[in-house]
């Protein structure tokens, strides 16, 4: 009589990904959204995982359509991966109306995620509106005092301060109003100011301000900048990294993607960064 081999003893795990979880939409353009963010955590060395909030139709040039996801099938989503998987930290992107912002805050709630990173995307690089005027409310209410950190730019800020502008000398101000509309720490990113120099003030829950200076980059390539630049700051909060280094590196990351792009064409608009210009190794961490 024979028997079949037995098959040989699986491995033991030793270590475990650092895991980061995008909430956004989806740009079929692979510059932005969902596809920049997994781009992002991988060139970072962590293990990235998704939740799509909306499906979009653009390209570099603009967006076409948007097609929303279903709130159920959102969460779905977001229980899914973390039920199973975990998630060190969370990144959340596009949010285009008052429910899905909703569905988002009770899994924030319910899951207990130790980091969010909170990038209001509200608008594209094309100057498409990605988000309906009444969720900018709800936006403030339900997800400000749960994120960790939100990231808006300055016209994003002004539109969520209903305010007609900010200079380069407001930013503490901005910083500071935003903060008392509930988000503990801002990160705002004076990066469509006009002059050679790029001025992105962060404000830290104890209110400590961090300014940077950086020269402007000259180049159209921006597309996916803000998404790209979020999800490289949860990256470094889900390898355990300070708000304040989470920040500094993800800043770091974003304006070496943006130079190594800078001479590259793709498409005929506002081309993507160079997100896998000097990719990590993945990170092991600890079980």
């Amino acid at each position: 009589m024979t028997t079949a081999a037995s098959s040989p003893a699986c491995i033991a795990p030793t270590a475990r990904y650092a895991r980061v979880l995008t909430i956004a939409g989806s740009d079929s353009g692979g510059g932005a959204g969902i596809q920049a963010d997994l781009k992002t955590i991988a060139a970072l060395g962590c293990y990235g995982m998704t939740a799509i909030t909306a499906i979009t139709a653009q390209n570099t040039q603009g967006v076409r359509a948007i097609h929303a996801l279903p709130p159920a099938l959102l969460a779905q989503q977001i229980d899914a991966v973390v039920e199973d998987i975990g998630a060190d930290a969370v990144k959340i992107g596009m949010l285009h109306d008052a429910e899905v912002v909703r569905v988002v805050a009770d899994a924030i709630r319910r899951h207990r995620f130790a980091h969010v990173v909170l990038d209001p995307v509200m608008v594209a690089a094309s100057g498409d509106k990605l988000i309906a005027e009444s969720t900018v409310d709800v936006l403030v209410r339900e997800l400000f005092p749960l994120s960790t950190l939100i990231t808006p730019n300055l016209d994003e800020a002004c539109w969520l301060l209903r305010l007609g502008a900010l200079s380069s000398d407001m930013l503490e101000h901005g910083a500071e109003l935003l903060h008392q509309l509930g988000a503990p720490a801002v990160l705002l990113k004076g990066g469509n100011l006009e002059g050679q120099m790029v001025a992105d003030l962060l404000r830290l829950p104890d209110g400590r301000l961090v300014r940077r200076d950086t020269p402007r980059i000259p180049t159209l390539n921006t597309h996916g900048t803000g998404c790209s630049l979020s999800s490289a700051i949860a990256a470094h909060l889900a390898l355990g990294e300070s708000l304040e280094d989470a920040v500094r590196l993800g800043l770091d990351y974003a304006q070496a993607a943006l130079r190594a792009g800078a001479d590259l064409q793709l498409g005929h608009g506002h081309g993507p960064l160079n997100h896998g210009f000097a990719p990590q190794p993945t990170k092991r961490l600890p079980l």
